[in-house]
């Protein structure tokens, strides 16, 4: 069964984000971002100007397939197919997507935004009427989140 782990109190979500996939694609793994149209041009941009020892493989959802498989994050917007080769999803958009359980795992990643919360509340609750465990992660507990 999918793992499905939420990760609440992000003050800048691309911030943290970037971090996040820095940590993921340091152990190898490989994502997909699923954001709000717009969003993903400026999680490309952020990507962009992390360190140079920091670069982090990525391309959007239009790249060429030669691009996609050396590629280590796929950027689509909320709108695209998802592509299961990706074995992690990090949804940043504000449903829940359809086909989510292809995925090994789902990292959703919420704000402080009051907003935000409500509809991660939503998706929280998607989850658990179709018997998902999650996992959450508090990052202002953690000091994340200042």
């Amino acid at each position: 069964m999918t793992e499905v782990a939420f990760h609440f109190g992000a003050p800048d979500r691309l911030a943290y984000t970037c971090r996040l996939l820095r940590k993921a694609t340091a152990t190898g793994a490989r994502l997909l971002v699923r954001s709000r149209p717009g969003d993903s041009a400026a999680l490309d941009a952020a990507l962009w100007n992390l360190s140079p020892t920091d670069f982090i493989t990525h391309c959007d959802g239009t790249a060429a397939e030669a691009v996609r498989s050396r590629s280590q994050v796929l950027l689509v917007d909320e709108r695209a197919a998802l592509d299961s080769s990706f074995p992690v999803l990090v949804n940043l958009a504000d449903d829940v997507p359809e086909g989510f359980a292809q995925f090994q795992r789902v990292i959703e990643v919420v704000s402080t935004d009051e907003q935000d919360r409500s509809l991660a509340r939503q998706r929280w609750k998607h989850y658990t009427e179709r018997g998902y465990a999650i996992t959450r992660h508090d990052l202002k507990a953690r000091g994340e989140g200042a």
